[in-house]
């Protein structure tokens, strides 16, 4: 079994959109298709979208919700990390070792937690 895709809610898509197209500018996720809904960015074995919720109530975020995402190397988790900085996100956790993980955490601009890291055992 594994993962193959996540939705996050954002109140805001075209704020949302201009972030995660910069975030994923230099990685494997490309933007595939953007309607009035939902936006997709993927790659080959994973896809990951942002939407404005089905009930039209407001996205809010999870306590204790997380995406993690492998990006392969440690100067890739230092570097998505800075950049979602630049772009309007919050840091949670600066880029080190923690356990079997080199990791970094942040959340975008609607307060989702994102932790990006490589596995480096």
């Amino acid at each position: 079994m594994k993962m193959s895709y996540t939705v996050l809610g954002t109140n805001n898509m075209e704020a949302s959109i201009r972030f995660y197209d910069s975030l994923f500018e230099h990685t494997e996720l490309k933007q595939v298709l953007s309607n009035e809904r939902m936006t997709y960015w993927q790659c080959e074995e994973f896809t990951f979208a942002i939407a404005l919720p089905f009930n039209e109530e407001p996205a809010t975020n999870g306590n204790g919700t997380m995406i993690g995402i492998d990006v392969g190397s440690s100067e890739e988790v230092k570097r998505l990390h800075r950049k979602a900085i630049e772009l309007g996100g919050t840091c949670e956790g600066e880029p080190k070792k923690r356990g079997p993980f080199f990791s970094a955490y942040l959340r975008d601009l609607d307060k989702n937690k994102l932790c990006f890291f490589e596995l480096s055992v």
